[in-house]
Formats: C-alpha cells, sequence, structure tokens
C-alpha cells in the first residue's frame, strides 16, 4: 500500500509549551488510522498541524507525496485532505442543504458535480435528505455530526481526518456514525484519519493504530494487537 500521508519529527507549540513531542506518523492508502490518547496527549493538536491550521516549529508533512508542511489551509484541503474538527463546526444558521453546497466549494465551477455529490451524501444519510430546508442549528447532536461528515465528504477526499466524531453522542448513535465511517472508508476507499478517545470503537473500525501519551507517540501496531495489550486495555478499554 502507498503512503498518503507521512509526518517526520514534527514537533509544535502553543506559545512556549510543546503539545506535540517529534512525532512520526504514516497513514497508508485506504485504511482507516486510530490515534488514540487521553485527553491533553496532543490528538487534535496533530490533526491541526496536518491541515494546517498550526504550525509545526520543526519536522516535515508530505500528502500524496508533496511537501505540505507550509501551504495554507485552503491549498490542503484543494488536495484532498479534508479535516472534520472536535465539535462539528456546522453553520447553525444555514440549511442543511447550505451546508452541503459550502462543504462543496472546491467543486464549485461545476454546478453538476455538487448536485450529485449532495445526493451521495442524502444517500448514506437518509435522515439528513428529510431535514434538507431545516436549519442545522435545530439539528440533533448525532445528526449534526452526520452533517459534518456529509460536507466533508462534498470535496471528495483522498484522505478525511475525524476528530472525536462520537464526543457526546449516545451509544446507539455512536454505533450509527462508527458503521458511516466504515461505510465510507470501504464504499468510497477513502484513506481515514480517526482520532478517537473511544478506543474500544476505534479499535473495531481501525486497521492499524498509533497511542498518544503527552505528545508522543508511545505505540505503534495493528488494531487487532493494540485491542489484545494488556496496557491498552487497562488505559482506554475500561477493564482494571
Amino acid at each position: 500500500m502507498s503512503v498518503v500521508l507521512e509526518m517526520k519529527n514534527v514537533e509544535t507549540y502553543y506559545g512556549k509549551i510543546q503539545a506535540v513531542k517529534d512525532v512520526n506518523i504514516s497513514v497508508k492508502q485506504g485504511e482507516i488510522l486510530a490515534l488514540l490518547g487521553a485527553n491533553g496527549a496532543g490528538k487534535s493538536t496533530i490533526l491541526k498541524t496536518i491541515s494546517g491550521l498550526v504550525r509545526p516549529a520543526q519536522g516535515t508533512i508530505h500528502f500524496m507525496g508533496e511537501d505540505i508542511t507550509k501551504k495554507e489551509p485552503h491549498s490542503i484541503v484543494e488536495m484532498g485532505l479534508i479535516h472534520v474538527p472536535e465539535g462539528r463546526r456546522i453553520f447553525g444558521a444555514l440549511t442543511v442543504t447550505e451546508n452541503l453546497e459550502l462543504g462543496g466549494f472546491t467543486k464549485k465551477s461545476d454546478k453538476s458535480k455538487t448536485h450529485k455529490n449532495i445526493k451521495k451524501v442524502f444517500d448514506m444519510f437518509p435522515r439528513l435528505a428529510e431535514r434538507h430546508k431545516q436549519l442545522a442549528g435545530t439539528l440533533s447532536g448525532g445528526e449534526q455530526q452526520m452533517l459534518a461528515i456529509g460536507r466533508a465528504l462534498m470535496s471528495e477526499p483522498k484522505l478525511l481526518m475525524l476528530d472525536e466524531p462520537s464526543m457526546g453522542l449516545a451509544p446507539i448513535i455512536v454505533l450509527e456514525i462508527m458503521k458511516i465511517i466504515k461505510r465510507i472508508n470501504t464504499e468510497n476507499n477513502t484513506t481515514i484519519l480517526l482520532v478517537e478517545q473511544n478506543a474500544k470503537a476505534a479499535l473495531k473500525l481501525a486497521h492499524r493504530g498509533y497511542v498518544l501519551e503527552t505528545g508522543n507517540i508511545t505505540l505503534e501496531d495493528s488494531a487487532d494487537s493494540l485491542r489484545k495489550n494488556d496496557s491498552i486495555i487497562k488505559a482506554y478499554l475500561g477493564a482494571h
């Protein structure tokens, strides 16, 4: 499998506080890669660094073989690297359809492509189709998460980065979201980098995983091996 994304010796700071320490990560074509860790471990900072929202102090990031370390966020999006941030960040005062149209801004010159992609999103999320004229701010938490993912799919991502997609959702909705993530990976052959505190759900989906502790990668292995690892079980899978 070819490498879609590669981070080499990346360090990121907020002021004088180091959030990411000498991180090396590779994401392979067609896989779901899980990035696990406790709150404050630096998982979200890694995604923000990849998508250009935060600049690394050192190290390099390559996407599809191209150096994106100093690229602007909009240029990175146009290359097909899409980031669904923690907290969904949908536009509450716009309708479901208007949110999706904004997600397709990289294809805005091709209206037929935008309409086709909206149809694809509605096929994947029938609940959004039912609520297509509804203001996004009036949707439930699960529906807002579906909209955030659907909006990301409008840009036809080569790599989709999801930051805590299960956060704040009821267990039954978490299952639904995880099934959708799996479907996006298998049906669209979309490579996915998944940041998730729900380690059990993430490792059921993922092919491989990295464990992050206070900004450092401390472990990398197949998802199956991580599920059976005693220290991972104790720290993240709820066993004592």
